[in-house]
């Protein structure tokens, strides 16, 4: 089987985290990491020091232009997605792209489009539905194992914005930053990936005062197709725990995902209890399903498609005055 040759525009957290993953033994037969591009010098000499056998560019046309590439990782601040994406869609070139998909609604479907006419793969990087504790909450919910779904809660809290491994220029942004944007994405892509489409209702969000910054608070209300409501309470900047976490209210029980992947269940006047998820489940890391597809086999991504429409629940949650 052919080594595709992949390439990372973005030499950041995320960057050199996908770098990692594709050097890992399962991988690395199957993916060769052949160029990179960051606009900071200093980030690519770090990086050369350590992998002097990779081509390194400042400009990623250039890097597009010159060097033969089947997939292209993009791991960019949000508001440079939509110009690296469609000039490698382009030169039809797969890609695997950071959440969210762009930096609004008119961009990411122009990106959909773009991607659909290419003809090639386009993913995005929603790695929770393959986590074992999302999988396991999505048996339980096929089963009903709390009954009929009364409501939903999603629970954003952040004692700290941005936090202490998050330290960027534009993180806390209201542009392309937020809690809601970097973190509620992916709640979001889960949800409407286990219980169906979302609609937002009603968002309240607050920013600081006469600065640029990204929201500090958010109250909304959802709904899922069938009227199911779905509240979301997000605050940042406070003394206490960070609580990143989604409650699920049935008619005979609850079942709680605390924390990213702390799966918790009840029935009615009984207290939570650890559920167990199968770890063998575990459908991660993402890359491996990418690169299985780029090579024409069965695998699970998430699209350009799936980025779109939880970029349109995003949007309404950031900005309510223009839904």
């Amino acid at each position: 089987m052919t080594t595709l040759k992949m390439a990372v525009i973005g030499l950041g957290k995320m960057g050199l985290h996908m770098i990692h993953q594709a050097a890992q033994e399962e991988l690395s037969k199957k993916v060769e990491i052949v160029a990179v591009c960051d606009s900071s010098n200093e980030n690519l000499t770090s990086f050369v020091s350590s992998h002097p056998e990779t081509k390194t560019y400042t400009d990623f046309r250039q890097l597009l232009d010159t060097q033969p590439v089947d997939l292209l990782y993009i791991a960019v601040p949000p508001k440079y997605h939509y110009s690296v994406v469609m000039e490698a869609l382009q030169r039809k070139i797969h890609v695997f792209c950071e959440k969210p998909l762009a930096n609004s609604i008119e961009e990411a479907r122009a990106m959909l489009e773009a991607a659909e006419k290419a003809g090639v793969i386009h993913a995005i990087h929603f790695s929770m539905p393959h986590e074992p504790a999302v999988v396991k909450l999505q048996e339980m919910i096929r089963q009903k194992t709390i009954g009929e779904i009364r409501k939903i809660e999603l629970i954003l809290q952040f004692p700290q914005w941005p936090r202490a491994w998050q330290q960027n220029a534009w993180i806390t942004s209201r542009e392309q930053g937020g809690f809601i944007l970097e973190v509620g994405i992916h709640w979001i892509h889960m949800i409407q990936k286990v219980f169906g489409a979302i609609h937002v209702v009603n968002s309240q969000v607050q920013f600081p005062q006469n600065t640029g910054e990204c929201e500090h608070e958010v109250l909304a209300t959802m709904e899922l197709e069938d009227g199911t409501r779905i509240q979301l309470n997000g605050i940042a900047h406070f003394a206490g725990e960070e609580r990143v976490s989604m409650v699920v209210y049935g008619t005979e029980g609850t079942i709680a995902l605390e924390n990213w992947d702390q799966l918790w269940s009840g029935s009615i006047g009984e207290p939570l209890v650890p559920v167990q998820a199968d770890e063998t489940l575990s459908e991660l890391p993402v890359l491996k399903h990418v690169i299985a597809r780029v090579q024409g086999q069965p695998a699970k991504i998430y699209d350009f498609n799936d980025g779109y429409h939880a970029q349109l629940v995003l949007e309404a949650l950031r900005n309510p005055d223009q839904s």
